[in-house]
C-alpha cells in the first residue's frame, strides 16, 4: 500500500516535476535511483520508467542497514542494523529538483536523488548523510542564516588498468601510447591534450544542472581540478559535489580511462584535496562575514575560530580512510595545521576575500575520498559554534609562519576515530545513533586494514627477520 509520506509537500513538487519531465522524455526508460551511505560509491536501484509513480508513493524500498555499508560494499555486524535485526527496509523519497538525464545511458535513463525514510517513523534516518547536513543546516535558517557553499575537487584521471602490485598507473596522453610522466601544473598543453574528456565532463556536468566552473590541471601526473560555483544551499551544494565525482568517472570510462578520488594514490605524487568555500548571508541577503577590504570582521573571525576549535574532534569526517592520512603528512602539500590565514594554501583555513559579496573562508583540510555531505556537515556545526560562542582565532599566520609552532593535525587514523569517539562536540552534529554508528564503521574498516598483511610487509620482513 502507498505510505501516508506521499502526502509531504516536497512530493507533490516532486510529482509535479516528474509529470512534466516524462512528458518532455516519453522514450525514457529506466531511472536509477541513488543516495549516498557513509563511505563507497554511490548506491541504489534500476526502476522502470513507468514505475515513477510507485517512487513517489513510497512504494519503493531499500534496507536502512546499506546506509552503513563498509567501503567493499559488506555489512558491518557491530551495527546491529542489517540480519541482526531482520533488515528492514527504509523508503525511498525522492528529492526535488534532482531528475536528471543521464548522457552516458546507453538507453534513455533518467537518475534521481533519494533519502531513505524510516517506515514506521515517516522520517529520514538519522544515519543518512544527507540528513545530517540538512539538521545542522536548519540551524542556521533558524536564526535567519543561509549557508553559500562552493567546493572544489581534486582528481586523478588513471589507466583503466594497474600496475604489477595493484597501484594505479598514470593515464596515457588521450591518442598517444605516452604515459603522463612529469608535473603538470597549470600546463594549457596538457590540458588540450585532454581536452575531449574535460569538455564533456563540463557539458554533462550542463545537462544535470551541475555548476560546474573552473578547470585547472594540477601537480599530479593525470591530476586535475575542477571548481563547482556556489549556491545558497549546502544540502545543494553537497548534492552537486556528490554527483559530479559519478560524472567524472562515467566519463572517463567513456573515453577510455578511469578516475581516482583517493587522498593519495601515488606515494610521490601530491594528494587531491576537497576544498569547501562558505559564507552566510542574513535575512536580508547581505553577506554576515562582510566587513573591510583589510581584515576578516568580528563574524568571520568567529566562524574561522569555531572552525579551528572542532577540527581535530571533526578530522574523522575530513579525512575517514586508511589512505586519508598519506596525504595529511608533512611535506604533502596538504594543510596539517590547525591555523588560518589570508590568502595563504598552507593553512587549514584560508581566508581569500574579506569585503563585499565574495567575503568568505575555505576550508582546506578535507580530502577528495571524504563523504561530501558529511565534510559541509562537519564546517557547518564548526562555524555555527563559533558564531554562538564568538570564538576567537587567533592571529592570521604571517607569509612566512613557522607552521611547526601550531598544533597539528593527526597523521593516524587510530587517534581520529578515537578522537571523534570521546568528543562531545562530535555528538553534536547530529544524533546520538549517528555518532554511534559513525564510530563503529571507522573502527570497523580500520580493524580489517590493522589485521591485513600486505605484500610490502612481506618483502620487507619474510626472509630478513
Amino acid at each position: 500500500m502507498p505510505t501516508r509520506i506521499a502526502a509531504k509537500p516536497h512530493l507533490e513538487q516532486f510529482r509535479q516535476e516528474a509529470e512534466t519531465f516524462l512528458k518532455q522524455h516519453p522514450d525514457l526508460e529506466k531511472i536509477e535511483i541513488l543516495y549516498a551511505g557513509f563511505c563507497g560509491p554511490l548506491r541504489g536501484k534500476w526502476l522502470p520508467a513507468d514505475m515513477l509513480q510507485k517512487l513517489i508513493e513510497g512504494s519503493v524500498r531499500l534496507p536502512l542497514s546499506t546506509v552503513v555499508l563498509d567501503v567493499w560494499g559488506v555489512d558491518v555486524p557491530a551495527s546491529g542494523l542489517a540480519i541482526e535485526r531482520g533488515d528492514p527496509d527504509g523508503i525511498c523519497v525522492p528529492v526535488p529538483g534532482t531528475l536528471k538525464l543521464v548522457p552516458w545511458a546507453k538507453v534513455p535513463t533518467a537518475q534521481v536523488l533519494v533519502t531513505l525514510y524510516e517506515v514506521d517513523d515517516e522520517k529520514p534516518t538519522v544515519l543518512d548523510p544527507r540528513y545530517v547536513l540538512e539538521t545542522v543546516e536548519q540551524k542556521f535558517r533558524e536564526q535567519c542564516l543561509t549557508p553559500v557553499v562552493a567546493t572544489e575537487l581534486e582528481f586523478y584521471f588513471i589507466d583503466m588498468g594497474s600496475g604489477p602490485t595493484g597501484m594505479p598507473l598514470p593515464p596515457c596522453i588521450p591518442g598517444t601510447e605516452q604515459r603522463l610522466d612529469a608535473s603538470q601544473i597549470y600546463d594549457l598543453d596538457v590540458m588540450a591534450q585532454f581536452e575531449p574528456i574535460l569538455m564533456e565532463i563540463n557539458r554533462t556536468c550542463k545537462i544535470q544542472g551541475i555548476p560546474a566552473d573552473t578547470t585547472i590541471s594540477e601537480f599530479g601526473h593525470g591530476q586535475f581540478e575542477i571548481n563547482l560555483l556556489h549556491v545558497p544551499s549546502a544540502v545543494e551544494a553537497a548534492d552537486h559535489c556528490l554527483l559530479f565525482k559519478r560524472v567524472v568517472r562515467q566519463i572517463a570510462r567513456k573515453h577510455g580511462m578511469d578516475v581516482t578520488f583517493m587522498a593519495k594514490p601515488y606515494g610521490t605524487e601530491t594528494g587531491s584535496g576537497f576544498h569547501v568555500h562558505t559564507s552566510l548571508l542574513d535575512a536580508k541577503g547581505s553577506n554576515i562575514f562582510s566587513g573591510n577590504a583589510k581584515e576578516a570582521n568580528p563574524a568571520l573571525r568567529s566562524a574561522v575560530g569555531g572552525l579551528l576549535e572542532t577540527m581535530l574532534d571533526m578530522q574523522i569526517l575530513f579525512a575517514p580512510h586508511a589512505n586519508s592520512y598519506r596525504r595529511l603528512q608533512p611535506g604533502s602539500y596538504a594543510p596539517i595545521t590547525c591555523c588560518w590565514g589570508y590568502d595563504h594554501r598552507a593553512a587549514a583555513i584560508r581566508v581569500p576575500a574579506t569585503h563585499g559579496k565574495g567575503a568568505r573562508l575555505e576550508h582546506r583540510v578535507a580530502g577528495a575520498d571524504a563523504n561530501p555531505y558529511l565534510v559541509v556537515a562537519a564546517i557547518l556545526e564548526g562555524i555555527h559554534q563559533g558564531l554562538e560562542n564568538q570564538s576567537d582565532p587567533g592571529a592570521p599566520i604571517p607569509p612566512d609562519a613557522d607552521l611547526t609552532q601550531y598544533k597539528h593535525l593527526t597523521g593516524n587514523w587510530e587517534t581520529a576515530i578515537h578522537t571523534w569517539q570521546v568528543s562531545q562536540t562530535a555528538q553534536q552534529i547530529s544524533t546520538p545513533d549517528f555518532h554511534e554508528m559513525y564510530t563503529i564503521s571507522r573502527k570497523a574498516e580500520y580493524e580489517i586494514f590493522a589485521t591485513t598483511i600486505t605484500e610490502f610487509e612481506c618483502r620487507t620482513y619474510a626472509k630478513k627477520v
